[in-house]
């Protein structure tokens, strides 16, 4: 089972893009993608919404999730979401596997 989470994170005047162009350049995105039990890491900037960027996380299971979620790496995300003063829509998705 895997599980896909959505993250759109939004602001002004390109905050959110910087944003994640600062979770590349402080290297907080490789750190992610090499966890165990990552599959995915993607940020996606929107046509539609200039404002508005999407990240795309998934993770093997819940074990994998709640393991990132206790890393000191997440009070990084935080405070970087903090100084570029984004909101954040979450969507979860969980894919069950025909094994």
């Amino acid at each position: 089972m895997s599980i896909t989470i959505h993250i759109h994170y939004t602001w002004e005047n390109g905050s959110a893009k910087r944003f994640a162009e600062e979770m590349a350049a402080r290297g907080i995105v490789e750190k992610v993608r090499a966890e165990a039990g990552n599959e995915m890491y993607a940020y996606y900037l929107s046509m539609d919404d200039p404002e508005t960027v999407l990240l795309v996380d998934k993770w093997r299971d819940q074990a994998a999730l709640d393991f990132h979620h206790r890393t000191t790496m997440m009070k990084d995300i935080a405070d970087l979401r903090e100084k570029h003063k984004l909101t954040m829509r979450v969507e979860r998705f969980k894919e069950e596997n025909d094994e």
